[in-house]
C-alpha cells in the first residue's frame, strides 16, 4: 500500500502514533471517494496554536488561532478530471514498473492543543477529535464546503460517514 500521506512536525513533539492514525484515516478517505490508485498525497502538518494563528491571519485575514487550515492545489472539477486521468492512465499501466512521480492534493494544517481541547470539550477520544480534523481538511481540499446549509449537510455526510467506517463515532 502506498502512503497518501506526508506529516510535517513544527514546535510540537513528534508522536508516531499519530502518523499510523493520521494515514489511516487519509487512505480511507481516498478509498471513499475512489482516488485510489492515483499518485496523489495530501501534506499534513501539525502544529501549535502560535504557528496556526499566524497562518491563519496570514493566508485568511483572521488573526486568531484556529483547529484546521487546509490549502488545496485544485478546484474540485479539475480534481475531479485529474482523478479520472490518473485513474485510467494507471489501469493502462498496471503491468510497467515506471517511477510514479507523487503530485500533491494540498496541505492540512492541524493545531493539536486545540483537538486536545475540543476532543475533552466535545466528551469523546482525542484520536476521533483528530480523525474528524483530518476528514474535514480532507474535504476541504476536495473542493467541498460548509457555508451554505445544502453544502454543509453534504460535507457532514460525508465526514460522518467515513468517521464510521473507521469505527470513530461520537
Amino acid at each position: 500500500m502506498n502512503s497518501v500521506t506526508q506529516v510535517i512536525w513544527k514546535n510540537i513533539k513528534e508522536e508516531p502514533v499519530y502518523e499510523l492514525l493520521i494515514e489511516k484515516v487519509i487512505q480511507k478517505c481516498f478509498e471513499v471517494e475512489k482516488i485510489k490508485p492515483t499518485s496523489l498525497y495530501i501534506c499534513v502538518t501539525l502544529t501549535n496554536a502560535k504557528n496556526i494563528q499566524e497562518l491563519n491571519k496570514q493566508y485568511r485575514g483572521i488573526d486568531k488561532t484556529t483547529d484546521v487550515l487546509s490549502f488545496p492545489i485544485f478546484e474540485k472539477k479539475e480534481l475531479d478530471e485529474f482523478i479520472a486521468k490518473k485513474l485510467l492512465k494507471t489501469i493502462n499501466e498496471t503491468n510497467k514498473e515506471d517511477i510514479i512521480i507523487q503530485d500533491i492534493l494540498g496541505d492540512i494544517i492541524i493545531s493539536i492543543p486545540k483537538v486536545k481541547e475540543q476532543a475533552k470539550e466535545y466528551g469523546h477520544s482525542f484520536e476521533r477529535e483528530l480523525s474528524y480534523m483530518l476528514v474535514h481538511g480532507f474535504y476541504h481540499l476536495r473542493g467541498y464546503d460548509h457555508l451554505e446549509e445544502k453544502e454543509k449537510k453534504e460535507m457532514r455526510e460525508k465526514e460522518e460517514y467515513i468517521l464510521t467506517q473507521l469505527k470513530l463515532t461520537r
